[in-house]
């Protein structure tokens, strides 16, 4: 939140038992719209810090004319149990106060409008609003991963959610510029940027895999060589994740949406490495992958047309059902370590 927020104005963060107070000088929509965007925040209300049950009123009184509502409910926590009165006698007292100034009537269940009040040390909060944020763990908390960006829409949406689950994403990229354009590696930065604002400032590897592929195309039957190029991938992932102290590659594979996806190729193209390969789209369809990715707003990026690696060179029938011991006797005829070598070599680092 510290971070997020590192450009708001007079932002203090108070430790409460089961709940931060977060004390803010700038706008409350435009913090909103960043505490929406924070994994591990369940959620969030914006109010008013108030001394006693007579400035709540007074601020009720000054306030409820902004509102219009025909019933309405009082939900109170009492999280400093000195308080004189129970959360039940405040409900009661507040909610008295409310029907007497608008004439609305309480209803517990399927209320039209709900008022809030937390009581806490030295004060008591009052919001008219509960937002709700994008759950899962604080970045961080699973320790970190290297999340293997290609610049679809999938890939993005699989790091999305791996930053839920309090992992933080190192991203790889990989390219085949200059035998193609600077445009993926455009969208990846730019990619980088829509994720950073889920898991903070981001470290993005442009690696260079065009001269692999031109070797490759030398040497290997064409059905196979997506399945090469994506173990050469892995590998060259699997040194960045040693180096970086990641615990997990990330893909954005779902099973038997393209060719590299049967689950004869992804067991084929996982023996590779010893880090477990995680997929966390790999039961989404793709319409579900979509919604997920117009909701954190990479979906317009990822569509943008773009020259990435996997167009140079590609099969018009690719194998969809290979066997590990085929590939890796194909594999016998290329320099694998020089070319992961290579690769790793030309690498482009950013902080983004």
């Amino acid at each position: 939140i510290k971070d997020a927020l590192k450009n708001a104005e007079k932002t203090k963060i108070n430790k409460l038992p089961g709940l931060l107070l977060l004390e803010i000088g700038s706008p409350t929509e435009d913090v909103s719209s960043i505490l929406q965007k924070i994994p591990g925040i369940a959620n969030f209300f914006p109010g008013f810090l108030l001394k006693d049950l007579k400035e709540v009123k007074n601020k009720l009184n000054s306030e409820l004319l902004n509102h219009k509502f025909k019933n309405f409910r009082i939900t109170t926590q009492r999280g400093d149990k000195t308080f004189s009165k129970t959360s039940e006698d405040v409900s009661r007292e507040l909610g008295a106060f409310v029907v007497e100034k608008t004439g609305a009537k309480v209803k517990l269940k399927n209320s039209e409008f709900i008022i809030f009040v937390e009581i806490i040390k030295g004060g008591i909060f009052l919001s008219f609003k509960k937002i709700k944020g994008i759950s899962g763990l604080p970045v961080g908390s699973s320790g970190n991963v290297v999340s293997l960006l290609s610049g679809g829409i999938d890939s993005p949406v699989a790091s999305y959610m791996m930053t839920k689950r309090g992992c933080k994403n190192i991203f790889v990229h990989f390219h085949s510029y200059p035998y193609l354009d600077y445009s993926s590696q455009e969208k990846a930065i730019e990619l980088t940027k829509k994720l950073g604002e889920y898991q903070g400032k981001s470290k993005l590897y442009l690696l260079p895999l065009g001269d692999v592929q031109k070797e490759i195309v030398l040497l290997i039957s064409e059905e196979y060589r997506i399945i090469i190029y994506r173990r050469i991938m892995l590998r060259a992932a699997e040194e960045i994740a040693k180096k970086e102290g990641s615990k997990a590659l990330i893909t954005g594979d779902s099973v038997g949406q393209v060719a590299s996806q049967t689950l004869e190729n992804i067991s084929t193209i996982n023996s590779v490495v010893n880090l477990p390969v995680l997929r966390p789209l790999v039961g989404l369809n793709k319409e579900e992958i979509i919604n997920i990715a117009k909701d954190i707003d990479t979906y317009q990026t990822s569509i943008v047309k773009d020259q990435d690696c996997c167009q140079l060179f590609t099969p018009k029938h690719p194998a969809t059902k290979s066997k590990l011991a085929d590939v890796e006797k194909l594999e016998g005829k290329l320099d694998i370590d020089k070319f992961v070598s290579d690769v790793l070599g030309r690498a482009e680092i950013k902080i983004i």
